[in-house]
């Protein structure tokens, strides 16, 4: 199946999780945001909550500067 994933078509496996998409996108596990859809997904349900196809992914990492 085919999602976009901050702006970009990547392909992936039928019931593939929103925990799954961020591992493809980043190595952190912490300061990581995630909306499907825009609507956003609470950490604790990642894992549980599955991609459908054409699903638009939005990957939020926090980073520090000033």
């Amino acid at each position: 199946m085919e999602v976009t994933i901050n702006g970009a078509a990547h392909e992936v496996p039928d019931g593939t999780t929103v925990a799954q998409a961020v591992q493809r996108l980043t190595e952190q596990t912490t300061g990581v945001a995630v909306a499907v859809n825009d609507e956003v997904v609470t950490r604790g349900t990642w894992a549980t909550t599955p991609l459908a196809d054409r699903d638009r992914i939005e990957i939020l990492t926090a980073v520090q500067g000033g």
